[in-house]
């Protein structure tokens, strides 16, 4: 990284994306296992490297149901992302894995 900016300035954060599509019921249960499951992942990664780690949990139900935090978490992701599109994606997944299915 190239910065103007002296070593000791720059702000050190990692973060661990977890997207799925899920086809079970409980949304905001399946956050919740899954920030658990990379909890030690997070740990270790902010020991060896001496960084800040969070896990951004971003699960979407294959009819398109999200969570109330699911906004937040997108939102703290870098980039542009609309929930509209992110809902069309998982339904449109869901239909290609259907027609597979049962042609």
């Amino acid at each position: 990284m190239y910065s103007s900016v002296p070593r000791s300035d720059i702000n050190k954060t990692a973060a661990i994306k977890i997207i799925v599509i899920i086809y079970g019921r409980n949304v905001i249960k399946k956050e919740a296992e899954k920030i658990l499951k990379y909890k030690d992942l997070t740990i270790e990664i902010q020991r060896m490297w001496n960084v800040k780690t969070k896990v951004i949990p971003v699960i979407i139900r294959a009819t398109g149901t999200i969570s109330k935090s699911f906004r937040k978490y997108v939102s703290t992701t870098p980039g542009k992302h609309e929930v509209k599109e992110l809902h069309k994606t998982a339904i449109l997944g869901t239909a290609h894995i259907l027609r597979k299915v049962l042609m």
